[in-house]
């Protein structure tokens, strides 16, 4: 019978454990290789050289002194993208630091109990989140407000999210109310509160929800296409969506912008380029988002 040791005790495995644990690492090595074919495919294929004559099967064996790097020479040397790829990178750090700026006071505000109003604030926030406006208003009071052609037309619209809220409430509550009344006691205000108590125990779930905002900004496509109409605030998702629209129709200028690379290994390296301020970003937010998204979620 075989053993497992879990926080330094050992453990005698069933034959039933056995099986269990060896059909869980069948399922994640399967979901491993799910993830990584698609993933390998993508950055062999943005290596691939324009005179590779061979299946795409082939080419993800291609050996790495084969590689081309001409597409992404092509991509850091054409200035849309670089103006892209600084448009999506504003839009990404105004747009985490406005929404956890409005989003976590509100959320405090919310899980202090002894609020007067708290069920009737709570049902407000609620009832848009549960019965959307739709486009046609939304579009309306954007353009009103004059934000046509401003970046901050991207992420003040979604500046508060009503699930992100919610799951940072449940975290504030979830921090024991005997650090709250002692500060209070000693006569401290609530902004006081927020800022050196609540705050610094909220690592976890302000990296988690900043996170959420990140990547939903970072790929936001639709809002881009509906307010921006200059090309120099054209963030890099309507840039991949043309270069991806001149392959196909070959009318747009990106076809001739980017050299003589290949036109399916430009749309690749795009796609690899433009996932890689995420990739860089989550391994240092990972040790913080399982913990900020579990307690979030206890009392949210």
């Amino acid at each position: 019978m075989k053993t497992k040791r879990i926080k330094g005790t050992t453990v005698r495995l069933s034959t039933g454990d056995q099986v269990f644990y060896g059909l869980l690492d069948i399922v994640v090595i399967a979901v491993l290789v799910v993830v990584a074919i698609p993933l390998w495919s993508t950055i062999t294929l943005s290596f691939r050289p324009n005179a590779f004559i061979g299946t795409n099967l082939e080419g993800m064996f291609l050996p790495p002194w084969k590689w081309s790097t001409a597409a992404y020479r092509a991509l850091l040397g054409n200035n849309g993208f670089l103006n892209a790829f600084l448009n999506s990178l504003k839009i990404f750090v105004m747009g985490v630091a406005s929404a956890l700026f409005l989003t976590i006071p509100l959320a405090y505000v919310l899980s202090v109990k002894t609020l007067p109003g708290r069920k009737f604030l709570t049902i407000l926030i609620l009832v848009p989140y549960l019965f959307n406006v739709g486009l046609i208003p939304t579009y309306l009071v954007v353009t009103g407000l004059g934000l046509t052609n401003n970046l901050a037309a991207i992420f003040l619209p979604g500046a508060i999210s009503t699930y992100n809220c919610l799951i940072m409430r449940g975290f504030f509550e979830g921090i024991p109310d005997e650090l709250k009344e002692s500060a209070r006691i000693d006569g401290a205000a609530e902004w006081y509160v927020l800022l050196r108590i609540i705050l610094p125990l909220s690592k976890p779930i302000i990296m988690t929800i900043g996170l959420y905002y990140g990547v939903s900004f970072w790929n936001d496509f639709f809002n881009a296409m509906l307010y921006l109409n200059a090309n120099t605030l054209q963030p890099l998702p309507i840039l991949l969506r043309n270069i991806l629209m001149a392959s196909g129709m070959n009318e747009f200028v990106e076809v001739n912008a980017f050299g003589e690379a290949p036109i399916q290994a430009i749309k690749a390296a795009s796609v690899f380029m433009a996932a890689i301020p995420m990739i860089i970003a989550y391994p240092f937010i990972q040790k913080y988002f399982t913990k900020g998204t579990l307690l979030g979620s206890v009392k949210g």
